[in-house]
């Protein structure tokens, strides 16, 4: 059975489909990341695109709770940003499109929430 966000924002951004799969910047049409489709719960992206373009997306699938935060960084296997704790993969960020982004994401798995910021 497909899951079905509780919460779904996305500003001057495109995805693939309903909760995953590429990221476009709904300015200039550039790819600018990958997200996977069932390996997080919440999921908060902010960028800069190289075209001046600001963007945002907002995915909840459960209520936020009082989940564990981590200071780890997610480690990168095959250019996927994964779960340090069970190498679930994530999503991927397209740095080259992109002149800054920072981003929270919850592993469904662990229920660790990962988050960074970036200025490239």
């Amino acid at each position: 059975m497909a899951r079905v966000p509780r919460i779904k924002k996305l500003e001057s951004t495109r995805l693939a489909s309903t909760y995953g799969g590429w990221i476009y910047c709904g300015e200039c049409g550039q790819s600018i990341g990958y997200l996977c489709y069932v390996t997080y719960d919440h999921f908060r992206f902010a960028y800069k695109c190289k075209c001046g373009s600001r963007g945002s997306i907002r995915i909840d699938f459960e209520q936020e709770n009082q989940n564990i935060s981590s200071d780890k960084k997610l480690i990168t296997i095959k250019n996927r940003l994964c779960c340090p704790e069970d190498q679930s993969p994530l999503f991927t960020v397209l740095e080259k499109n992109l002149d800054s982004y920072n981003y929270e994401i919850e592993c469904v798995k662990c229920k660790t929430k990962y988050a960074e910021e970036k200025t490239l």
